[in-house]
């Protein structure tokens, strides 16, 4: 394939009415101008606001798809949606590692649905900061980051001096500044203020936002700036219409 886009990938759940998972990854990849690739990791049956069913793609699957894609092309950046376990997410990072090292990785950490469906099973979590450290970016909304690192909430400046790679905090739930997304890197702590668009609540927004940023990875954009510029996008999609189901504008 000849291509001037940068390309990136989607590893992530199908949904079936689009709104989240890899069909929502790749009309995000599309609007920026970055050429989207998908490998789904499960089949749901879902709508906007109910989730009724979930079937898990075989692990050696989806390795198979990984290797594949990666020895054909140059692959800049992954977005990493539902796994259903930690071993499962263990083994898709250390193969895309093994076959492409600069491979940036941003890993939105889907526990559950909004309905309380459970996605992932969190055994082992011993080996979770291991796993974080070879991600480049994760984006769990406040239940997800209690989840991943108990306690935070309350020390989030432990949080920093703590963690094995990059966080962005998203706001929605912020408990003191709705909509205030903040990014921990090692050395510093960026809020990402909202604007003053009306935002409505949208199925999907999580995985937009993530492969906002895997989009913005992919076209050379610092880790800052690429979550910056999703921050405006993700926004332009919140504030869309007033439906469960958004727009993607440039």
């Amino acid at each position: 394939m000849s291509t001037n886009r940068p390309i990136a990938l989607s590893i992530a759940g199908f949904d079936p009415i689009g709104g989240a998972g890899v069909l929502a990854d790749i009309k995000t990849f599309e609007q920026h101008q970055v050429t989207g690739f998908a490998i789904t990791t499960a089949n749901t049956i879902q709508t906007e606001n109910e989730f009724f069913e979930i079937e898990w793609i075989d692990l050696s699957f989806v390795l198979r798809s990984i290797e594949t894609l990666f020895k054909r092309y140059n692959i800049q950046s992954v977005k990493i949606g539902i796994v259903p376990s930690l071993d499962y997410l263990n083994q898709i990072l250390s193969v895309i590692k093994a076959v492409s090292p600069t491979t940036q990785i941003v890993w939105d950490p889907v526990l559950k649905s909004t309905t309380a469906f459970e996605f992932m099973n969190m055994d082992n979590q011993l080996d979770l900061n291991k796993m974080l450290s070879i991600i480049d970016l994760i984006t769990p909304n406040y239940n997800e980051a209690e989840i991943l690192f108990p306690g935070f909430i309350s020390n989030q400046l432990w949080l920093q001096n703590e963690i094995p790679c990059a966080i962005l905090l998203k706001g929605g739930h912020n408990p003191i500044e709705i909509g205030t997304d903040r990014l921990f890197l090692k050395d510093e702590i960026i809020d990402l203020l909202p604007s003053n668009k009306k935002c409505f609540e949208k199925h999907g927004s999580g995985c937009v936002l993530s492969s906002a940023i895997a989009s913005n990875l992919a076209l050379n954009q610092t880790l800052t700036e690429a979550c910056k510029n999703a921050k405006a996008y993700i926004e332009k999609f919140l504030s869309s219409n007033s439906t469960l189901i958004g727009y993607h504008y440039v």
